[in-house]
Parts: structure tokens; sequence; C-alpha cells
């Protein structure tokens, strides 16, 4: 198996870009369901029951500094590599998304709370992460998936959420790293 490398310094133009399967077309008016997930900030979150504006976005799992990737061919399949630059960038754009209408933001993940509780302190989030390692959220609004040496992960994408309905999504996400910037500049052009 191939180590990583560094998870944030990536030529994208060396990716294989995702492409729109349609995964999330059904996704747009969908009532989040009442499920509660694991927190890194130790407690749950029921998305359903937030009110205001909530991004959302989910990626298929954040990697280690200096561990192996889940497979060989981790970088080349589409939609894989990113997670920490796309976590990373929605860090830095933080108080931007506050600014402009975001109540709540969230990671979201199928890897396990204490996983993600790692990854949260060691790139200092001032956001939880989500753990859905049971598959209860992405079952029950039939999210994109794929699978990967016996794991099923979530698919790249960001999701605005208005009083508990999906009010917009962005999917495929690429490159991962500008889709902080491109639900900021949503979040400016569409105000509540």
């Amino acid at each position: 198996m191939a180590n990583q490398g560094s998870l944030n310094e990536v030529d994208w133009s060396t990716i294989p870009a995702p492409v729109d399967d349609g995964g999330a077309a059904h996704l747009v008016g969908s009532a989040i369901p009442a499920v509660a997930l694991p927190a890194t900030h130790g407690g749950m979150a029921t998305l359903a029951a937030l009110t205001g504006r909530t991004v959302v976005f989910a990626y298929p799992r954040t990697g280690e500094p200096g561990k192996i990737a889940p497979v060989d061919d981790w970088d080349m399949i589409p939609g894989a590599r990113g997670c920490t630059p796309q976590t990373c960038s929605f860090r830095d754009l933080f108080a931007e998304l506050k600014a402009a209408g975001a109540d709540q933001v969230f990671g979201l993940s199928t890897q396990s709370t204490e996983y993600q509780s790692e990854m949260a302190q060691r790139l200092h989030l001032p956001f939880p992460v989500l753990s859905d390692d049971k598959l209860v959220l992405a079952k029950a609004l039939k999210l994109p998936t794929m699978d990967v040496a016996g794991m099923t992960l979530l698919k790249r994408m960001a999701l605005i959420i208005d009083d508990g309905r999906i009010t917009h999504v962005f999917y495929p996400v690429f490159p991962p790293d500008r889709n902080a910037g491109d639900v900021l500049a949503w979040l400016k052009a569409n105000p509540r």
C-alpha cells in the first residue's frame, strides 16, 4: 500500500475528477430524518432539529499524516482524495460562512467519532464533525456512497439545510479544497 504523503498538497490535475452520477439529484427538498449522530464535540447532533441554515459537508475519509492509504490506487478513485484539504477549507472560511448566514457548520463522514476527534484536534476545527459510521443518515437520505476496501464511504458533497430541509446540494465536488469557497459564494448570493 502507498503512503499518502502530504494530505494538503495535492496536484489536482493528476487526480481524476468525479462525474455527476445523479446520486444526489433526489436530495433537494428532502426533509432531514430525525437521526442523532455522535459529534466530535462530545455530544449528539440531530440535524433535523436545528433551526436556521446549516451547512454539512460530507467526505469519504480523512487520512492520517504518514499513514498508509486504504488502497494503493486511492488517489485514482474519482472523488476519494482531498478530504483533509476540503475540511481545512471549511475551517479557514468558518467565520466567513457564519457571517454569510450559516447558523451551523458540520463535517460528516462514516469514520468513527474517535477517529474524527483526533483529526478535529490535529486540524484545530472550529465546528463538530458527525459520525455516520452505522450509515443511518446515509441510508435514510439515500446519500451517494462508494465501497472501498470493505468500507462504505460517503461521496463528497455539501448540503445547505434550512430548518431541517435540504435546499441546495453541491455534488459532485471537485477540487475539494474549493468546496467551502463555492458554498460561501452560494450563501452570499442566496441569503435567507
